[in-house]
């Protein structure tokens, strides 16, 4: 249970950063949000921006400069894992369609062991077509991959020997060590917008996290994820529902836990713990209030 008090509803509290060599160190970041009660951490991925630029950002004109300079996120997540206890440690999302899923099912795993078991896979399709398509990715047709990707991995997080046989990933019997802490897997908590994302979180997910200001109305979109749950024989309970980019205004907040969102994930700033702090304690106090 996280210490953060739940609001009506019982929604909890997170964070997302781009960790990036001028932000606050990962380590120091986990410290702080343990302290504050907050119960998780997300961060962000991009192995490489292409000079192009042909893909539009969803977001807006202009990419802003952490998603050029984004670190690592399994290597901020472990460091955060060794200066904390409690925090949950989260992709915000993992770009699956643009890792080799033997090695991304090894770092889960093994950063799962790491913190004891406090890891949480957030993955997505992507949007930089450019991108993917120097790790040999089609744009068309990437959630096919994504999803084979992380049926495998599901075969070696919880199968000794592991197998899997798909059309774009195929392997025979292989001893793929550690195993999570977590039974049979981490948490799978996918990305993307209605009405995929709530298709696919139910096919293969334990929790939908759809993007604040982006992606629409979420409160209006959650019966989406009951009906899906129910077409693949699915609790629609198993599903969490998050929302990642979540406004800070209390009213917002307060309808959103009403409506039993499970997890409100706030934007951090790219940036030293001079701005990141104040804004922190912001925020655990917007928290305290709602719950």
């Amino acid at each position: 249970e996280p210490s953060r008090p739940r609001g009506a509803g019982g929604v909890k509290f997170g964070v997302a950063i781009f960790p990036t060599e001028y932000a606050m160190h990962p380590a120091a970041l986990g410290a702080a949000l343990e302290e504050r009660a907050f119960e998780s951490l997300w961060v962000a991925e991009h192995s490489h921006i292409p000079a192009s630029r042909a893909t539009p950002w969803p977001g807006g004109a202009d990419l802003p400069q952490m998603y050029y300079d984004v670190m690592d996120p399994f290597v901020a997540l472990s460091a955060a894992a060794a200066t904390t206890t409690e925090l949950k440690l989260a992709t915000g999302i993992c770009l699956v369609g643009q890792r080799d899923p033997i090695q991304t099912a090894k770092q889960v795993a093994s950063l799962d062991v790491i913190s004891g078991g406090r890891f949480l896979f957030g993955i997505g399709g992507g949007w930089n077509a450019e991108e993917m398509a120097n790790h040999g990715t089609e744009f068309v047709g990437r959630w096919k991959l994504v999803r084979e990707r992380i049926e495998a991995m599901k075969s070696l997080w919880a199968d000794d020997p592991a197998e899997y046989h798909g059309d774009l990933v195929d392997f025979d019997p292989v001893v793929a060590n550690p195993k999570p802490v977590q039974r049979p897997h981490p948490p799978i908590h996918v990305g993307g917008g209605a009405p995929g994302g709530p298709r696919r979180a139910a096919r293969y997910g334990d929790g939908w996290i759809p993007l604040g200001g982006r992606d629409g109305d979420i409160v209006e979109q959650m019966a989406l994820v009951a009906d899906e749950a129910a077409k693949v024989g699915r609790d629609p309970a198993e599903i969490e529902i998050s929302l990642y980019n979540s406004p800070t205004e209390e009213s917002e907040l307060e309808r959103l836990a009403a409506a039993g969102v499970a997890r409100v994930v706030f934007g951090l700033p790219s940036a030293d713990a001079d701005t990141v702090l104040p804004y922190l304690d912001h925020l655990a106090g917007l928290a305290d209030r709602i719950g």
